[in-house]
């Protein structure tokens, strides 16, 4: 059984509400306990054997909401000593008509928080009576989630806590950090360790959402080998999960969304799109110069082929992103990262093919194709700077033309054209064209729609005029290696190791 102790310190997900709440014994029905409810519907969705064991401060005490998700056999209502152990007891029995069996002690590190919660200048705890009528659950062996998320990736932080359910041990959160980052607690979002941990929201396993401004921003990292339309109970869902802005593209070369709802926001993007028919149908289209460069690579000795998911092609790969800091004239930002990240990468690519470029026996270069619904997309192409004069690049687009007609797979994919000069000649020279489409803004809160408002949503270099952008691109290029060998001349002086 996963058992999870959640500690409802604050009424509200923002901190600032909750302690103006606090301390003006206010109450916005608005949002009340919202992260509570959402992680009350998680264990609820929940196929496996949960246990949830909740703790309210009379300052937290559930609503009829609240309540209503908690009345079942997954749930237990605890109380979350402030001060006053009795009378906060009989507040929360007499409230909610439950009873309760486990208490837990709120604590107050800090100054601000002991005056905010009336505790005394020097009192971080409290003192529970030795015949209180309930048990602590201080005596459960716990895992902080939340604070584990601080310090993990989310990967790293759910092997951790499945070791910790099988210890025993009880799996502790807080649910105003479900989606927010600490800075002086070090808590972090836990949201998409405990969804894999508790394997719910199965739909959310390929979204990608980052932070931009005050608004956070989510995407299916998959919108290329799938069509996306989203339902209104998935945007929901979104909305809930503290998603602003939903954004994803129509991939009009093989699909057209039957739909637009109001208040879908539209922008031109594109992609470097290749039709693919037989190889011998690319090789006749491309230029004598490409066709010589395969040559080339051929008669230098490279040699290209499948390569399976193993340590092996993981340390090749390492070796590769490990070569130099600076690639295409612009900071590479795959330096310095470890083997172990790349072999998890590696291991857990999916639908993917791996093409190796060899040198005599020595991995040289790779090429990742992701396969999906007509269309196979180059995820990753890279090849050792040493080596440069090889060609092996061209070799590696030529075997997954192969590959991709071998597979009757109708397209083939390589990024979008347009912000990087030099690489987009490559594409270009390999047969790819510009193809443009349509990328659709969804706006799901007040935050998201009043940053579609201001333009906020869109990324500065697609917005920005192609004069413009050509203008910058050499100033953006010279900044980031710039940034790259300064900070690098820094940790060598300092004999510390490179991460990025």
């Amino acid at each position: 059984m996963i058992k999870l102790r959640i500690d409802v310190d604050y009424p509200y997900s923002s901190r600032a509400k909750s302690f103006l709440s606090l301390v003006l014994k206010w109450k916005d029905e608005k949002g009340y306990l919202r992260n509570s409810k959402l992680l009350a519907k998680i264990v609820n969705a929940s196929s496996l054997e949960v246990k949830a064991y909740w703790f309210f401060t009379f300052h937290t005490v559930p609503d009829r909401e609240l309540l209503r998700l908690l009345h079942s056999d997954r749930h237990e209502i605890g109380l979350h000593v402030v001060k006053n152990p009795y009378a906060e007891l009989n507040f929360l029995e007499k409230t909610t008509k439950m009873k309760v069996d486990y208490y837990t002690i709120h604590g107050t590190e800090r100054l601000i928080a002991r005056l905010m919660w009336g505790r005394g200048i020097r009192e971080d705890s409290v003192a529970v009576p030795r015949d209180f009528p309930l048990k602590s659950f201080h005596d459960f062996p716990t895992l902080a989630l939340d604070r584990l998320c601080y310090a993990h990736s989310p990967h790293e932080a759910v092997k951790i806590a499945v070791n910790s359910v099988v210890k025993g041990e009880v799996l502790e959160v807080h649910p105003e950090w479900l989606f927010r980052r600490g800075i002086i607690n070090h808590r972090g979002p836990y949201y998409e360790a405990l969804r894999r941990v508790l394997k719910v929201d199965g739909e959310m396993e390929t979204l990608a959402v980052r932070r931009k401004g005050f608004v956070r921003i989510a995407r299916d990292v998959d919108e290329y080998v799938k069509n996306v339309v989203p339902a209104s109970e998935f945007l929901e869902k979104l909305c809930e999960r503290g998603v602003d802005i939903f954004t994803f593209v129509e991939r009009r070369w093989c699909f057209t969304v039957p739909r637009s709802e109001d208040g879908w926001l539209r922008a031109s993007d594109n992609v470097a799109l290749l039709r693919v028919a037989t190889f011998e149908d690319w090789w006749g289209k491309v230029g004598k110069k490409t066709r010589n460069m395969v040559r080339k690579a051929q008669k230098a000795g490279i040699a290209t082929r499948i390569v399976e998911p193993s340590r092996v092609l993981a340390e090749g790969i390492w070796r590769i992103y490990n070569e130099t800091p600076v690639r295409q004239e612009r900071a590479f930002p795959h330096y310095g990262i470890s083997l172990e990240t790349v072999a998890r990468s590696v291991f857990s690519a999916g639908d993917s093919t791996f093409i190796g470029a060899f040198f005599q026996g020595e991995l040289v270069g790779f090429l990742q194709l992701v396969h999906g619904d007509r269309v196979a997309v180059i995820s990753q192409i890279l090849s050792l700077q040493r080596h440069a004069d090889k060609a092996v690049n061209n070799a590696l687009i030529a075997k997954a033309v192969e590959v991709c007609a071998a597979r009757k797979e109708e397209w083939l994919m390589y990024g979008r054209i347009g912000n990087h000069p030099s690489l987009d000649r490559f594409k270009q020279s390999n047969g790819f064209v510009k193809f443009d489409l349509t990328r659709y803004y969804v706006p799901l809160t007040v935050k998201g729609k009043v940053a579609a408002k201001l333009g906020l949503h869109r990324d500065l270099k697609d917005v920005l005029p192609e004069s413009v952008k050509h203008f910058l691109i050499p100033v953006f290029n010279c900044v980031s290696r710039t940034g790259v060998k300064t900070k690098l001349l820094f940790q060598r002086m300092l004999g510390r190791s490179v991460r990025f």
